[in-house]
């Protein structure tokens, strides 16, 4: 019941969005075009307009993993099976809308939920591309690939290239910057020092754990 009903408010809210941005005046209207009662609607979304622009945002990441789950990903290597979610995820967004909630979140008070929101699409990319880490990597991955999928996000939303060709290209060289810093990785992890350092100290390391449940809570995870 409750998430129908944010269901219909959201849909009710998206066209006004592009002109109030994700605000009271938007979230009012909403209200008045689903047809729900104010105090009801706010109810179901006690922050009002934030409540609905995160509902989006996880829609977003909802089709992203639908799409890829109904791609046939088989023949790419892994980085392009990375840069084809990313992809998956903004071309199933509305550019005005995400330019809102990008202002909206760029906002003191709301920076923390706009950080988990990148959070969030990252995991759900890494979860649905099987990504099996339940140690440090777990976490390590996933910052990483939010810093690529937020640096894509902004470029995307400026970018006025045919078919935002300017955006996979800068995609696919943030994606090259990482493979370049996993051989780094590599090759430290090799060196005698380090595993000295990871063996002793650092041994702290290899006690983290990914969260015990993925589902319901993505930062938390558990030292062991």
């Amino acid at each position: 019941m409750a998430e129908d009903i944010r269901a219909a408010l959201l849909a009710a809210a998206v066209p006004h969005v592009a002109f109030d941005g994700w605000s009271d005046a938007a979230f009012a209207a909403a209200a008045r075009d689903a047809g729900i009662d104010p105090g009801l609607a706010q109810a179901i979304c006690p922050r009002g307009a934030v409540d609905l622009a995160l509902a989006y945002h996880d829609a977003g990441d909802a089709a992203m993993v639908a799409r890829l789950a109904a791609a046939d990903l088989s023949d790419l290597r892994f980085r392009d099976r990375i840069a084809t979610a990313v992809r998956f995820r903004l071309e199933g967004a509305d550019r005005e809308v995400v330019r809102r909630g990008t202002a909206l979140f760029a906002l003191p008070q709301h920076v923390a939920e706009g950080a988990k929101a990148i959070w969030g699409t990252a995991d759900a990319i890494w979860v649905a591309l099987a990504d099996r880490s339940d140690d440090i990597n777990y976490y390590s991955k996933r910052a990483i690939l939010a810093g690529v999928y937020g640096a894509t996000l902004l470029y995307w939303l400026g970018d006025a290239s045919p078919g935002q060709a300017a955006t996979w290209q800068f995609l696919d060289r943030r994606i090259e910057n990482v493979m370049q810093f996993e051989k780094l990785k590599a090759a430290a992890n090799a060196n005698p020092l380090v595993k000295a350092f990871l063996a002793g100290p650092g041994s702290v390391l290899s006690r983290i754990r990914a969260p015990v449940s993925r589902v319901q809570d993505h930062l938390p995870g558990s030292l062991k």
